[in-house]
């Protein structure tokens, strides 16, 4: 049987917000694999299991670029160590000029991205130079440089949630909208078919062990398993998301309502997916005591 770490327990902990009890308990039903002891916990407590999947994990900011006739632009991530270092004005500069250049050039990848000229050298040089100057690590995380089949749109909320989207008819108040809803939504995938069936088979076991333990009939759970993965893609999906500023509609039917369409989008929250270095304070102190 696999060995269950303090750490592991801590780590389902933050992720979950379930009791440590149940925490260690689950890891160690699922043998140490942390994704299945988070579905253990989502059939025991529900849906305030799962809130790790937006947690930020990381420092930096999200610039977006888009030129004067809304048919290029880029979105980029820069991450730092600390807020300190995402707050100062030469970083910031740099990743507005890290964001400009991918839009103008539209590179293959982050170390083409690298290369590229801008102010005070290239991009890496002058990434360089930064690190040297903050004393921070600084590192572009990641970028999208597109090319419009409508017109681009963007929002930035607290240089920590960006998004950049291609909004197909309309006018620049729906992109602006479209592009709002996003940041404060969140979804996943345009509609049902950007959804990985991973996610969605997880969807189904969780509906299926927690409508058993409900008592419910085993002739009824493939139904019921049914209902509750149409209600996530609901969630998670934009066409069908209730829209933020009216929710008697929904992204659909508002871009209906304009004779308007989305070609894609993406966004970006700082950190996503990054694992952090978290330092227990005090037990350094108590360490440093001892010692």
């Amino acid at each position: 049987m696999a060995e269950i770490t303090a750490s592991m327990v801590k780590e389902l902990r933050e992720r979950t917000d379930a009791p440590m009890m149940d925490c260690k308990k689950a890891l160690t039903e699922a043998e140490g694999d942390m994704a299945r002891a988070e579905e253990i916990l989502r059939v025991r407590f529900g849906n305030k299991a799962s809130k790790a999947a937006g947690r930020v994990a990381a420092e930096g900011v999200v610039a977006v670029s888009i030129k004067a006739d809304g048919k290029v632009g880029a979105i980029v991530e820069v991450n730092s160590e600390t807020d300190f270092c995402a707050k100062n004005a030469d970083f910031l500069e740099f990743t507005v000029q890290v964001a400009n250049v991918a839009a103008d050039e539209k590179p293959a990848d982050v170390a083409a991205l690298s290369a590229l000229n801008i102010a005070g050298g290239n991009v890496e040089s002058v990434r360089a130079q930064l690190v040297g100057k903050i004393g921070e690590n600084i590192t572009v995380r990641r970028f999208v440089a597109a090319e419009a089949k409508g017109t681009l749109a963007s929002y930035v909320h607290g240089g920590r949630i960006g998004v950049l989207v291609d909004v197909v008819g309309g006018d620049e108040a729906l992109g602006k909208d479209i592009a709002m809803h996003i940041a404060a939504a969140k979804p996943k995938s345009l509609d049902a078919s950007g959804i990985a069936p991973e996610l969605l088979d997880a969807e189904r076991r969780v509906a299926i062990e927690k409508a058993r333990e409900a008592g419910k009939p085993e002739a009824m759970l493939e139904k019921i398993a049914e209902g509750t993965v149409q209600k996530f893609l609901k969630e998670v999906t934009l066409l069908s998301q209730p829209f933020v500023k009216d929710d008697k509609q929904t992204i659909e039917q508002l871009l209906k309502a304009n004779n308007a369409s989305i070609a894609s989008f993406t966004m970006y929250v700082v950190g996503e997916g990054i694992e952090k270095v978290v330092t227990d304070f005090a037990a350094e102190v108590a360490a440093a005591a001892k010692g």
